[in-house]
């Protein structure tokens, strides 16, 4: 039964991975074409790394691949129509961003109205916290501090995409880790696990092309991660 479980996630995660590694090669082409690349710059203390234009439409393509996972191995529900939603305005903010910079402030718009959708029309609530025996209950307060959540976590991945593999590599560690806790608990085909080892997938093949030296930058999508 475990073998069988394993070889089941090993399909998730290396169709996923492939998906991903080839859409990279499709993303590099779009962003040349519609400008969205990292050029360095020497009136910023010449503190970018790479020497050349990067595309940095990498996190698209991580999206792209998670939606040809869930397409192939999800299962349609109210949580993950809007998580999808979610994702998908968060996506088109990056994409906005990596074209043309805009403020912060609407940045920060786009990502509470993404948190906005998972929570209110997702049902998906950070409701209470247990430590060492202990149990605090949020109540109503826990519809904003869910959202305060997701809009830090996006916006903490987007902050550390600062080094070749950084980000990407540290997410792939984190989808690996819940992944395993989850079949150690026996949560076979769960959301979580699901979700887990299609961005895996996603993301290894993405850093298969992010790896010093970086052939493509996941941009500001990378909320999305």
């Amino acid at each position: 039964m475990e073998v069988k479980l394993l070889l089941d996630a090993s399909k998730i995660v290396l169709v996923t991975f492939i998906c991903s590694a080839l859409i990279m090669e499709v993303m590099k082409k779009i962003a040349a074409h519609i400008g969205a690349m990292d050029v360095p710059r020497a009136d910023e203390g010449n503190r970018h790394i790479h020497k050349v234009a990067t595309p940095k439409l990498g996190a698209v393509g991580i999206f792209l691949a998670f939606l040809i996972g869930y397409m192939l191995f999800g299962e349609q529900s109210v949580r993950m129509n809007a998580i999808l939603i979610g994702s998908f305005i968060m996506i088109l903010t990056g994409i906005m961003d990596d074209i043309k910079p805009i403020k912060a402030s609407h940045k920060m718009i786009g990502h509470i109205i993404a948190a906005s959708v998972i929570v209110f029309y997702g049902g998906i609530l950070l409701d209470q916290i247990s430590a060492f025996g202990y149990t605090l209950n949020f109540g109503i307060l826990a519809y904003p501090i869910t959202i305060l959540f997701i809009v830090a976590c996006t916006n903490i991945i987007n902050l550390i995409d600062g080094l070749d593999g950084l980000s990407s590599g540290i997410c792939s560690i984190f989808y690996i880790t819940i992944a395993t806790i989850a079949f150690y608990q026996g949560r076979y085909g769960s959301l979580v696990m699901m979700l887990s080892l299609i961005m895996l997938g996603s993301t290894l093949g993405f850093l298969l092309h992010n790896f010093n030296p970086a052939k493509i930058f996941a941009g500001d999508c990378a909320t999305f991660m």
